[in-house]
């Protein structure tokens, strides 16, 4: 009988991890800050529940509030094409991390990035498609991302901005022989204008990547207007089709008014 109980018992457990496993690990939570900036956001759109359609992964507790990763990705391509999403950090001082468009190359949609997260908040995706808007999102533990402290001296730091390294990575799925996966880094400091410069702890002045076109040839893959909150040194990654152009074309302005055009390889020169 201990033996049967014994097994029941850990039936029942091994029952109870796996539903617990199946749940998000941090799932938005309620607050009264997303009631106070919803319709500056998201105007007069009703918000779908994004869980059948995309999800938004991002850590409980972040390692780092200045480069917490954030993925999106579209867990039903049935669901039509995603238009646009609007990246939201409920409790930073600029609540709207980026706006970002996608071509159809970019479906279904895989898409990551970094961004700072100021203190304990929720962190959303709003998501534009032909049937409608939707959104999901995770709560995140990080303080401190906006003002932390750059990793390098305000001088050291600008040098060279505006350059960019890609880096290809090979899908494991053999019958997806077109579609690719690929990461774009651009040297920029991005400043919120909330850091200080750790010789004078003066403030410096906001200064950041505002806009970003993604191009593979003519074809766009994905434009962004950015704010504050993307990391330092830009980072994105994503899925694309790849429609045989050798190369991709970046261009970048920033808060400042300086252009960053960058031809970037698909493949090194033999």
């Amino acid at each position: 009988m201990r033996q049967v109980l014994a097994g029941l018992s850990f039936l029942l457990a091994a029952g109870l991890a796996s539903a617990e496993e199946a749940l998000p690990d941090n799932p938005l939570v309620d607050g009264p800050t997303w009631n106070t900036i919803k319709d500056a956001i998201a105007g007069d759109a009703v918000l779908r529940d994004a869980a059948p359609l995309l999800s938004l992964i991002a850590p409980y507790r972040a390692d780092d509030a200045a480069v917490v990763p954030v993925t999106i990705e579209q867990t039903d391509p049935t669901g039509g094409p995603i238009n646009a999403i609007k990246l939201v950090i409920d409790e930073n001082p600029a609540p709207v991390a980026a706006e970002i468009r996608f071509g159809p190359a970019m479906m279904p949609l895989k898409f990551e990035t970094r961004v700072r997260v100021n203190q304990y908040s929720n962190i959303r995706v709003i998501a534009d498609t032909p049937n409608g808007s939707y959104m999901t999102g995770r709560f995140v533990k990080a303080s401190g991302g906006c003002s932390a402290p750059a990793t390098k001296d305000s001088a050291a730091a600008l040098t060279g901005t505006g350059d960019m390294r890609l880096k290809l990575f090979d899908l494991p799925v053999p019958d997806q022989t077109s579609r690719r996966e690929a990461q774009i880094m651009i040297r920029h400091p991005n400043y919120s204008g909330l850091q200080r410069d750790q010789v004078t702890q003066l403030f410096i002045g906001a200064h950041f990547i505002n806009e970003l076109e993604v191009r593979q040839g003519d074809e766009l893959l994905f434009s962004l207007e950015g704010g504050i909150s993307i990391s330092e040194n830009p980072v994105f990654r994503f899925n694309y089709i790849d429609n045989g152009s050798p190369d991709f074309t970046v261009h970048a302005v920033d808060t400042e008014g300086n252009a960053f055009d960058r031809v970037l390889p698909k493949r090194p020169p033999a």
